[in-house]
């Protein structure tokens, strides 16, 4: 390796024996030789030289300013001065500034020179890496946020970080020298009493690490505690000698809280704060052990809000979550401070009843709890309306232990629920019976794919005017090996329950294009197949990708598909949702509103998402007569429709005299059984086939 040096001398004589010593090693140095001070420190500024020789008697300088004014510049540059016998005194002066040493111009011939300057650059060097790891230590040190404290072997402080002077109180200047026990006063958490002896003092002893004990506290210089943790350890040098100990620690006061607040999030819920399942098992076990040993009841009320989902659904998350919290209050506000009101998640809620007369204390405060809730909720700007369904079951008659007692309750709350709503039920065995239907139901649904006990049936969309047929509705059925063909109504909302209604939509969209492209290839009229998709459906992360591929699978051009959503779908995330349907729209999938006015309806959604179809729900065409209110809503919609250029279709179109409404109305299409019941693919193809225009007017 080259090493440079820079020789400041206006001797020639100096310039050219340095230069010839020097160069007695090959390849080791390279010289650069300049007469005045001013020079030299230009190129130091240029570029950092390897070593420097200079005379202290330049033109420009002399003395031990010379030095000074060169150290300033390259103060981590090894310097040698040049010097006579006499200037000994000078010499050594610069060496007390920061020279490297000096040379004697008498022996600049010597074969020893080289090598001195090349120790002198590497010892330089050698300096340099331990300062530089010092400095990156004492970095990494006063970056960690663990507290660092050294002693030496008399227990005497020699260093703090900057988060052990933070911590205790005590700043370096203060604490070098003083003894361990006078700025790391520890005390145990648990006794408030200083520890048997200080671990410093036994890694002294002992040398070996140990650590801090459990809950053990440190008392900062001005008096307050903080806990902390870890350990102390000896320092012991290259021979394995111990020369000191080192102490590591941090404070636990954030992890304490945390802890608690972890244990408290564990039991609670995050939304209402209430005790969460995993807190009310443990109260309800408490509560059967005092009701064992005082011969008494308890009683288990499990609460399900009445069409939440609707109300979820429709006004977003955020109004469901604040209706929740209003729902919580009211329910604390119902019971008595020894009970527990719970939330199991979702919209249902569990309360433990755990002293008085618990049988009639249930009955007053079912009462209580629907009268309660009935009342309207102010939320933000918007007045909602919430009842709940209530089941309860009692402690020893309907179960002996907390999970019993709760799925007790739960049965006989579905009860109240088939009851009408808004009521309250006590278990009775014989719930037992459905809720143990619904269970076979949801198991046997879970093997209906592998088994292809689903089909499809087909119901047609007619123009009113022409009697043609437009279009199709795919409809879901499930022929059962032993219950033969199972209303959807029986299922639909139990696969919605427990996720089923994914991959039964997914197989469902796949059927209605695959027939649908069958229909097209045997040479029938391209007809638009409809198929509704659910909520659940719709906000899957991969939902448009799987209509794509479906697409492409399947053949089907996008144009002859249409996907038919409900209001709850739109205003559940409507910025989300918004996406989607524009993605949709791109590939040419046409977007139906389905059972339109039955939720909550507004005309923003017409004008801010893409949809191409409305549909009226059949509850309004149902009712149409001569002048009714749902004839006047139907009237309403259809015109609002036509408006918009939105093709409106009438659901559940049973005689003539809905029809004739309907003509006069000038709604352009119809469904019903008075064109044509949902029929199997084969039928669906044979009606094709026949005079369209008789459907409208048989």
């Amino acid at each position: 390796m080259l090493n440079n040096i820079l020789v400041l001398t206006n001797d020639p004589n100096e310039a050219e024996m340095l230069k010839a010593a020097l160069g007695q090693s090959k390849n080791l140095f390279r010289i650069e030789w300049l007469r005045h001070l001013s020079s030299g420190i230009n190129r130091l500024r240029m570029a950092d030289m390897d070593a420097i020789i200079v005379n202290l008697s330049l033109p420009d300088s002399s003395g031990i300013a010379t030095f000074d004014k060169l150290f300033a510049v390259a103060p981590h540059t090894p310097i040698l001065t040049l010097s006579l016998s006499e200037e000994a005194t000078l010499a050594k002066e610069a060496v007390a500034h920061g020279a490297q040493g000096y040379l004697s111009r008498a022996y600049l011939e010597s074969k020893i020179i080289p090598q001195a300057l090349l120790n002198i650059i590497q010892r330089k060097q050698i300096e340099e890496d331990i300062n530089q790891q010092k400095v990156r230590a004492e970095i990494a040190l006063n970056s960690i946020n663990d507290a660092v404290i050294c002693t030496n072997l008399s227990a005497h402080i020699d260093y703090l970080n900057t988060s052990a002077v933070e911590m205790t109180g005590w700043s370096r200047e203060e604490a070098y020298g003083l003894h361990i026990n006078k700025v790391f006063n520890i005390v145990d958490g648990s006794t408030n009493q200083p520890p048997l002896e200080n671990p410093v003092h036994l890694v002294l002893e002992r040398n070996e690490p140990m650590g801090l004990n459990a809950g053990t506290l440190l008392i900062q210089r001005d008096g307050m505690t903080i806990p902390i943790e870890d350990s102390v350890s000896p320092i012991r040098d290259h021979n394995g000698e111990m020369t000191g100990v080192v102490i590591v620690f941090h404070d636990v006061s954030a992890a304490h809280e945390m802890a608690k607040r972890m244990e408290h999030l564990a039991q609670h819920d995050f939304l209402t704060n209430l005790p969460n399942r995993l807190l009310l098992n443990d109260r309800i076990a408490h509560a059967i052990t005092l009701a064992q040993r005082t011969n008494t009841q308890l009683a288990v009320l499990f609460l399900d809000l009445d069409n939440f989902k609707n109300i979820n659904d429709s006004l977003g998350h955020e109004t469901g979550d604040k209706l929740l919290q209003s729902v919580t209050e009211r329910l604390c506000s119902c019971v008595r401070g020894s009970d527990t009101v719970s939330r199991q998640g979702g919209d249902e809620f569990v309360i433990l009843l755990s002293s008085g007369e618990y049988g009639v204390d249930a009955n007053l405060t079912a009462n209580k709890i629907l009268k309660s809730l009935s009342l309207p909720h102010q939320i933000a700007k918007t007045t909602l309306h919430i009842t709940t369904s209530i089941g309860i079951s009692l402690y020893p008659a309907d179960g002996v232990d907390a999970q019993t007692l709760i799925k007790n309750a739960d049965t006989a709350m579905y009860d109240a629920k088939e009851t009408g709503r808004n009521n309250y039920k006590f278990f009775r065995n014989e719930m037992n019976v459905r809720a143990v239907e619904r269970q076979l139901i949801e198991s046997q649904l879970r093997t209906a794919l592998d088994k292809k006990e689903l089909e499809l049936y087909y119901q047609p969309k007619v123009n009113l005017n022409t009697g043609m047929i437009t279009g199709v509705e795919a409809l879901l059925r499930w022929n059962h090996s032993e219950w033969g063909v199972t209303a959807t109504d029986r299922f639909i909302n139990i696969a919605e329950d427990c996720g089923l209604i994914v991959p039964i939509g997914n197989w469902v969209i796949r059927q209605a294009c695959l027939q649908a492209k069958q229909w097209i290839d045997t040479g029938l009229k391209p007809i638009r197949v409809a198929v509704n998709i659910s909520a659940i459906e719709f906000h899957q992360n991969n939902f448009v990708d799987n209509i794509r591929q479906v697409l492409i699978d399947t053949g089907l051009d996008a144009n002859y598909l249409q996907l038919e959503i409900t209001e709850s779908v739109l205003i559940r995330d409507a910025k989300a949702t918004a996406k989607v349907l524009q993605q949709l729209r791109a590939m040419q999938v046409q977007i139906a509103l389905d059972d339109f006015g039955t939720g909550y309806s507004s005309l923003s959604y017409l004008n801010q998402f893409p949809i191409d179809v409305l549909k009226i729900d059949q509850s309004f065409v149902c009712g149409i007569q001569s002048v009714t209110d749902e004839a006047i809503i139907v009237s309403a919609i259809i015109g609002m429709g036509n408006n918009l250029k939105l093709c409106v279709v009438a659901e559940g179109v049973e005689n003539q005299i809905q029809l004739d409404f309907l003509k006069v109305k000038h709604c352009k299409e119809g469904q019903g059984n008075y064109f044509s019941p949902p029929l199997k693919a084969d039928n669906f193809a044979k009606l094709l086939t026949i005079n369209k225009s008789e459907l409208a007017e048989a």
